[in-house]
């Protein structure tokens, strides 16, 4: 099974991609870090990221769908990963719980993932939400930090740059369809269709 990881800011257009993928039977994952921020809110906790524990929830959550994916095709698509975690971690100035080196630790080992990633590019802006309050000059931070976390880990990025979403979702097609275990080269991906 190849398993690719979709990464990039808040707001650069990953989960229009993903569901863009979904729609043409892709197998995906969704992002476990929106989904425990969504939990905790419904619960009446408005701040979740604050919670000592928020890492930690990510991580097992990350975790728990990575085993439960259902080994379907050729490729997987992956939104977000621990190293994203491991990202979010640095720019919140928290140290990296034992629970997210663990898990670095087993998807290195067990080579979980692609060492390419599907790096969004930011759209020249970022939409707030009730789960992203962040600035657009804040979410260029976090794109620089979740970069240097992939580097630093030994990933591999193939940009997706900001284009129309069917030309971005066409330029991950055109990874995810190549036969062959050997992985991709790595740069920067072309919007031209076929």
């Amino acid at each position: 099974m190849r398993r690719y990881i979709l990464t990039g800011t808040p707001g650069a257009g990953k989960t229009s991609i993903l569901r863009g993928l979904a729609d043409l039977g892709h197998p995906v994952v969704e992002e476990a870090a929106t989904a425990v921020i969504a939990l905790a809110q419904a619960r009446g906790e408005d701040e979740p990221w604050t919670r000592a524990s928020f890492l930690d929830d990510i991580v097992a959550m990350q975790k728990a769908r990575q085993l439960a994916a259902p080994a379907t095709g050729p490729a997987q698509v992956y939104d977000r990963s621990p190293i994203c975690t491991h990202a979010l971690a640095r720019y919140l100035g928290r140290p990296i719980p034992p629970s997210l080196t663990a898990e670095i630790e087993r998807i290195t080992t067990e080579r979980v993932y692609r060492r390419q990633v599907f790096f969004v590019r930011n759209l020249g802006f970022c939409a707030p939400t009730r789960a992203r309050r962040i600035s657009f000059e804040e979410s260029l931070e976090f794109e620089k930090v979740h970069e240097e976390s992939y580097r630093a880990f030994g990933y591999e990025l193939l940009d997706i740059p900001a284009a129309d979403l069917a030309d971005r979702i066409a330029a991950v097609r055109s990874v995810l369809s190549t036969p062959g275990p050997a992985d991709p080269t790595p740069g920067v991906l072309t919007m031209d269709r076929p």
